[in-house]
């Protein structure tokens, strides 16, 4: 992965009436790498990537993607992106190979790039099925395959999992492992927090129409959640006294031989461990519990996230 942006965004602002949708909004997304814009519903995100697309003109701010002004340059831009977007439907009763054809020819690509999508992205099966008939998860692989055909640089993909079991968003996220492996940036929106841990390099925190924090999932949490908390089970009460001793717990309490141990920093796992090992405690039961993205969201923004 280059250090290189391949999308800036400055100061971008966009009003609906007397609505901000996205106020002063400036990041940028690093070549190669999986971007996410992370927050709950309404709170600017899909607006946001309509602007960079160019679907939106924003009221104040510049944006450069691919080294193009996405509305001044958008014939140059259009065949370099590839766009996912949040509502996308066809028509009931096109099939699916009908539809790479029809994105293919917009394109001038050939119909076998379409076949081979089909075959990358497990729907060779149902090239002759009617859209109408497509799974939910089939109908966002071929979304996918579509937001591919003219073999993009930069990937947007807005809410692509929302409504999918937890079976076909897996699936699903695989396939968004594999664009980046294939040397491509992905510009992703959701208001999944797992989805977001699971796929992104870096994510952006977005409330009402504001980046409230930019980083990795896992420097967000150490930055902003670096409590952690382990319960261990132990046939010696004498333990308590023992743990209170490790240099990173803050609080020990005891239910029964069920010790629940917190403390702060990346360590605080490994120095129990080593305490257990050190004192020959016999262990029947240990787990950690460790804060997330959905912990950061609430600790920043103040409430949980919401749909």
């Amino acid at each position: 992965m280059s250090s290189r942006p391949v999308i800036q965004v400055s100061g971008v602002r966009k009003t609906y009436s007397s609505t901000v949708a996205v106020d002063r909004v400036s990041f940028e997304v690093i070549d190669g790498e999986i971007f996410g814009l992370i927050g709950p519903n309404g709170a600017g995100k899909t607006t946001t990537m309509e602007c960079i697309e160019g679907l939106r003109r924003p009221d104040h701010g510049t944006i450069s993607v691919l080294g193009f002004d996405p509305f001044r340059q958008a014939y140059d831009l259009q065949p370099r992106i590839g766009i996912q977007l949040q509502q996308a439907q066809l028509q009931k009763r096109i099939k699916v190979w009908e539809a790479l054809d029809l994105w293919a020819s917009l394109y001038g690509k050939k119909a076998e790039d379409g076949e081979r999508l089909l075959e990358q992205l497990g729907l060779a099966e149902k090239r002759n099925t009617w859209f109408m008939d497509l799974s939910g998860g089939q109908k966002q692989r071929l979304f996918i395959a579509l937001a591919l055909i003219n073999d993009p640089a930069l990937v947007f993909l807005d809410e692509l999992t929302t409504g999918l079991d937890p079976q076909s968003r897996r699936v699903i996220w695989d396939m968004v492992r594999g664009i980046r492996e294939h040397g491509k940036t992905v510009f992703l929106t959701t208001h999944l927090m797992e989805e977001a841990e699971r796929l992104c390099d870096r994510v952006a925190i977005m409330e009402r129409g504001r980046i409230i924090d930019i980083d990795t999932p896992d420097r967000l949490v150490n930055r902003h959640c670096p409590e952690r908390t382990v319960i261990v089970t132990i046939d010696d009460p004498s333990a308590e006294e023992t743990f209170r001793k490790v240099s990173q717990v803050e609080e020990v309490t005891r239910n029964d031989l069920r010790f629940t141990i917190r403390g702060r920093g990346e360590d605080l796992v490994t120095d129990l461990i080593r305490c257990i090992s050190d004192n020959r405690m016999r262990v029947t039961d240990f787990r950690t519990i460790m804060p997330n993205l959905e912990d950061v969201f609430l600790k920043v923004t103040g409430h949980s996230i919401r749909n």
